[in-house]
């Protein structure tokens, strides 16, 4: 449980399931910047902060998803 931010989101976009607050989020590592998606919408088009709470929470508490899964919008 829970996501280590560390040399991996230098390396590859990551995706993170957050069904607590039924939201996932993609980790673009080549801007650098978080999207999210709450389930059943579409993704943001705006960047969430890398402060935002919920954001953060995800990665402590949510699990990581695949890209595919991510993409059907749980």
């Amino acid at each position: 449980m829970g996501i280590t931010n560390g040399e991996r989101f230098a390396k590859e976009d990551v995706y993170v399931d957050y069904p607590f607050e039924d939201v996932t989020y993609r980790w673009d590592h080549a801007s650098q910047q978080v999207f999210v998606r709450f389930y059943g919408e579409q993704e943001s088009r705006e960047p969430v902060p890398h402060e935002n709470r919920l954001f953060n929470d995800a990665l402590r508490y949510g699990e990581e998803m695949t890209k595919a899964e991510y993409d059907r919008g749980k």
